[in-house]
């Protein structure tokens, strides 16, 4: 039994990526979420039940990928599928009652939120006769509009060639033998479908030459980061937590937030001083998202090793969503295969986004749930109002320099030079000007401050 929405027509922008669009407007599409009633998913691993998603939320999240690149929606539906057929994943009463509302609505363009197979793509493009999507397209077509970084264009472009690689199907009809060998008779030479394959393999290896550059690059950058010890923090989280809006927070930077999928692709990378002068690299990463593609979790493997490289990971839930645990699990799966462990406390922390969404009643509830004794407790913050986020920054710092500690310095005529790295880097809580023109000081500082401080006035003393 379907579940049908209606969709509003108001999406306008500019032209969606592949998909096209016509001088008129914007393509017109029809999104179809399927249910499978007997599709359980279990964890690769540990072979337990995976959290599974309301029809709601896997319909409004389907939307939301849609409308990313721009598609005019004219009709949306769930889909409860008991007996998943081979040929078109549907039933034939469904697809011909879809195929009846693509052609009332002249639409060019079916989304499946639902990873399909060569061939039931193919059928379902000839039964719908328009363009269809499945959940793996259409993420691919969201990151080649968003990409904007050279890296980021590659990454996306051997992603979409690994896709196509898998569906060089026998549906066009100049697929036929094409003639090879030498004298009268020749060989039977290779299918065209074999040369297109050929062809892709070849740009796939070109396109992993030239990432395998930018991966050296990278490498290089690191390791000059790395002569400069500056810690780096990296903010992961589901797509539209609100990573960029939090990066923006901490940093002052002016990154793209918008309430939108993947809003933003490329990583962002940008120095920040915490409140008693601790400097840290904050990293902005491409949003995480159920059922990602594994081919494209591997083409963006090089950006994402700045998360793997990090010495501190946020986690960025978006507490208000009602699907944030679910999301979470497929946030912590995916940092698991990139070898970052989520339940390490010393090297994960839990934030707890837009909790500015939440009444004090279930903000209470939330929090009282969340405190666990075995681990850290998550950290309550709203990127937009900066609830928070003083809080966020102070344990960011205890983790990068080690907890405040109380410390009384006394700094001679000739070392007054320190005077002002000390309020800059530490909380002055008292001076005292002695009569031999030294300054007695006392303040509280974080332990790497401490080290840093007892180096200077001893290079001081031997200068």
């Amino acid at each position: 039994m379907a579940r049908e929405k209606d969709a509003d027509a108001t999406v306008r922008g500019k032209p969606a990526h592949h998909p096209g669009t016509e001088a008129n407007g914007p393509t017109r599409a029809v999104v179809i979420v399927p249910v499978l009633t007997r599709h359980q998913r279990n964890d690769d691993e540990t072979n337990r039940p995976r959290l599974m998603r309301s029809a709601d939320a896997r319909h409004d999240e389907a939307v939301g990928l849609a409308r990313a690149i721009n598609l005019d929606l004219i009709h949306t539906a769930v889909v409860t599928v008991n007996d998943p057929r081979p040929a078109t994943l549907l039933g034939s009463g469904k697809v011909a009652e879809f195929a009846e509302i693509v052609k009332e609505g002249h639409a060019e363009v079916v989304v499946v939120d639902h990873p399909l197979t060569p061939v039931q793509q193919r059928n379902l493009e000839k039964e719908l006769n328009a363009k269809v999507l499945d959940r793996t397209g259409l993420i691919l077509e969201i990151f080649g509009e968003r990409a904007r970084t050279k890296e980021g264009t590659l990454q996306v472009e051997l992603a979409h060639l690994n896709y196509q690689k898998g569906r060089l199907v026998r549906s066009w009809t100049h697929l036929e033998r094409q003639r090879g060998g030498a004298g009268f008779l020749g060989g039977p030479g290779e299918t065209q479908i074999e040369s297109d394959r050929r062809q892709l393999q070849e740009k796939i290896i070109k396109l992993k030459h030239e990432l395998e550059t930018v991966r050296r690059t990278r490498d290089l950058h690191r390791a000059k980061r790395r002569k400069v010890p500056f810690p780096v923090v990296a903010i992961v989280g589901y797509t539209n937590a609100g990573k960029s809006t939090l990066f923006n927070r901490l940093t002052g930077a002016d990154v793209l937030a918008q309430d939108m999928l993947f809003a933003t692709l490329d990583p962002t990378l940008r120095r920040v001083h915490l409140p008693h002068g601790t400097p840290i690299i904050l990293s902005d990463t491409v949003g995480f998202i159920s059922d990602l593609p594994t081919h494209l979790i591997a083409a963006f493997r090089a950006t994402l090793e700045e998360v793997v490289e990090a010495d501190l990971v946020l986690h960025l839930r978006d507490i208000s969503d009602p699907d944030t645990a679910a999301q979470a699990e497929d946030v912590e799966r995916i940092l698991a295969d990139l070898g970052v462990d989520a339940g390490d406390a010393k090297r994960v922390i839990e934030v707890w986004n837009k909790i500015d969404r939440l009444d004090e009643g279930n903000r209470s509830r939330l929090l009282a749930d969340g405190a666990d004794a075995s681990k850290a407790p998550p950290i309550a913050v709203s990127a937009v109002t900066g609830e928070g986020i003083d809080a966020l920054k102070a344990i960011i710092e205890t983790r990068m320099a080690g907890e405040l500690e109380d410390l009384t310095v006394t700094i001679e005529p000739a070392q007054f030079g320190l005077v002002d790295w000390l309020y800059r880097n530490g909380d002055v809580v008292s001076r005292t000007d002695n009569d031999d023109g030294s300054a007695t000081i006392s303040l509280k500082a974080t332990q790497s401050a401490r080290e840093e401080i007892e180096s200077r006035l001893r290079r001081k003393n031997n200068g």
